[in-house]
């Protein structure tokens, strides 16, 4: 595991626990045809608020309907903008630029994520159902007048674990 934004940070058995919540939720929807993505927000107190799967997959799905700004949106709606900095998204894949617009514009303050977008690029290749931006979510992040936590790619392995036989 390791921390590329902050190597001081210690990263906690609770970081572990509730990134693996995110990429069995990315599991969970692999299952049901969609893409395997799945994110978690969790408040302060360790309390999961919003859980979220992927849903930009036809018939009911919608381009913009990643698991992260699904998760994000929820939580939006049941936080205040002081608990919402005070929270964490948990994925299974690092943002890509359009969730972590969506984590900045909801006031999510940290983001913990397993598979890095450029090692999602090596699996996904040109498939042209995730046309993957080589845009960090650090340098989104970095972008914004304020400060978001980033912490990943942590358990790689496992988070790619779902999508290596998804996008043949």
């Amino acid at each position: 595991m390791t921390n590329t934004e902050n190597p001081g940070s210690a990263v906690s058995q609770q970081d572990v626990d509730f990134l693996r919540l995110a990429i069995t939720l990315s599991h969970q929807v692999k299952a049901e045809g969609r893409h395997p993505f799945g994110a978690v927000v969790v408040d302060e107190h360790g309390t999961v608020v919003s859980s979220k799967g992927n849903n930009s997959m036809p018939p009911e799905g919608d381009p913009t309907q990643h698991a992260e700004l699904r998760a994000a949106a929820e939580a939006f709606r049941q936080l205040s903008t002081e608990q919402l900095a005070r929270s964490t998204l948990y994925t299974s894949a690092e943002p890509c630029a359009m969730c972590a617009g969506a984590v900045y514009w909801t006031g999510i303050g940290r983001v913990v994520y397993g598979l890095s977008e450029e090692s999602l690029l090596s699996i996904t290749g040109d498939n042209p159902e995730n046309p993957t931006l080589s845009l960090p979510c650090r340098e989104v992040f970095s972008c914004g007048q304020r400060k978001i936590s980033v912490v990943g790619p942590l358990l790689e392995d496992e988070a790619a674990a779902p999508h290596k036989d998804f996008w043949q």
